[in-house]
């Protein structure tokens, strides 16, 4: 499948510093930064540097240091923010149908309350 990368969506925009974050963790391949419309009292996203519109297409199209720093760093925000002890989730949207937002792949990670069902019976 062939991936059509918008390089003006605003991740890329923040990737180039044209938009301000605030940053939690910055990797050669990734950039964590917090959500500027939290959904819980700890919401970051986790984005890799390369452009890939979604999960499929990073596992597909990345390099192995690519896809290793990504992972390491979704778990090295964990351990800094301290969310192991109470719990987290993690969520990455894909498509129309996954309601991603901005095709640029991210992870959202989701900590702080308990955060109910993930998703309601259709």
């Amino acid at each position: 499948m062939a991936y059509a990368y918008d390089d003006q969506n605003i991740f890329a925009r923040i990737l180039r510093g044209e938009i301000p974050n605030k940053t939690v963790l910055e990797t050669e391949h990734s950039l964590a930064f917090r959500d500027i419309a939290p959904q819980a009292p700890t919401h970051i996203l986790v984005i890799p540097r390369g452009a890939y519109v979604c999960f499929d297409h990073f596992a597909h199209a990345a390099t192995d240091a690519e896809i290793v720093d990504y992972v390491r760093a979704v778990g090295e925000v964990c351990r800094m923010e301290g969310l192991e002890a109470d719990g987290w989730r993690l969520i990455s949207n894909a498509g129309t149908n996954g309601v991603q937002e901005v095709p640029h792949l991210h992870v959202h990670i989701l900590a702080g309350r308990r955060l109910g069902r993930m998703l309601q019976p259709a």
